[in-house]
């Protein structure tokens, strides 16, 4: 089943989406080699400040961005590739096997699939928090942010009924 509906966040949008062609979950493949790209770099390979800039470079591809090869392996290039392939049903976890293709793939060789579905791997780091407003390990350009303080005020009860049945005359 394929759906047009055009959403998504610019830089991890398909081209599929792009293009108004009707997409499926093949699109969620494409998602995350982009996610991959960026947790791998620190942003996303497909970017602008404009929207439709953004989707233009998507549609140009990796070949028009690269690969910095001294931040990515050659499989990790290739799992990228192959999940964010221009034809949906190209893409890896799109195929046959499904989703085996991406746990057979050698970016994740050696990697224990079955501790993962016991829930049994140890996570690399453990932070040690002293309450839930411990903001120690993030960086600084995100303990610059603050939280918003303009929303709207609370409602009455009798605000708060008016507006829980807004939706009575449908």
């Amino acid at each position: 089943e394929k759906t047009w509906t055009f959403c998504g966040t610019p830089e991890y949008v398909a081209p599929e989406i792009i293009l108004n062609r009707g997409h499926d979950f093949a699109v969620d493949f494409w998602s995350i080699g982009i996610l991959l790209y960026e947790l791998l770099t620190g942003v996303p390979p497909f970017q602008s400040t404009d929207p439709l800039k953004t989707y233009n470079i998507i549609l140009r591809g990796f070949d028009a961005i690269g690969f910095d090869e001294k931040i990515f392996s050659k499989y990790a290039i290739n799992f990228i590739r192959r999940l964010c392939r221009e034809n949906p049903s190209e893409r890896l976890g799109v195929q046959k096997n499904g989703f085996l293709d991406i746990k057979r793939h050698k970016w994740f060789a050696g990697y224990d699939w079955v501790a993962l579905a016991k829930r049994a791997i140890k996570p690399p780091f453990v932070p040690n928090l002293e309450g839930p407003t411990d903001t120690r390990y993030f960086d600084a350009a995100s303990q610059e942010l603050s939280m918003r303080t303009d929303c709207e005020p609370e409602l009455n009860e009798d605000e708060r009924q008016k507006e829980a049945n807004w939706d009575k005359d449908f």
